[in-house]
């Protein structure tokens, strides 16, 4: 199985990864080794704040950040991406328990947000 999953990521450098495939193995991995009776809503969403958490402690005494991390060392963005990748598939994982479309409600929230936020209500930076 773990020389699938190899396959897998070898395929996916050639494609951007959708949220269903992401859930797909996701629940194939945790049904493999029986850890559907743990993954409860409750249970998944405290994984899921003890991982934004340790994403947090990445950037905590950092001060502010540049964008592209331009001073970060490839070890350090290593790092982030592996946490901000269990926040990722913690919130998948969540979504799909609780029998949520996470795709269409990001979609559907940011229309929600250009409606309450209109163009013309702009902040200068200025």
């Amino acid at each position: 199985m773990e020389n699938s999953y190899n396959e897998c990521v070898k395929k996916s450098n050639d494609k951007d990864v959708s949220l269903q495939e992401l859930r797909d193995r996701l629940a194939e991995f945790a049904e493999i080794r029986g850890w559907d009776q743990y993954h409860s809503p409750r249970n998944l969403l405290l994984a899921l704040v003890g991982e934004v958490g340790e994403l947090s402690e990445i950037f905590q005494w950092k001060g502010e950040v540049a964008r592209g991390l331009p001073n970060w060392g490839s070890d350090d963005k290593e790092h982030l991406e592996e946490e901000l990748s269990d926040v990722l598939l913690y919130l998948v994982r969540l979504a799909d328990v609780c029998g949520l479309d996470l795709g269409r409600a990001a979609l559907t929230k940011i229309v929600k947000n250009a409606r309450k936020y209109p163009i013309g209500n702009k902040k200068s930076t200025t």
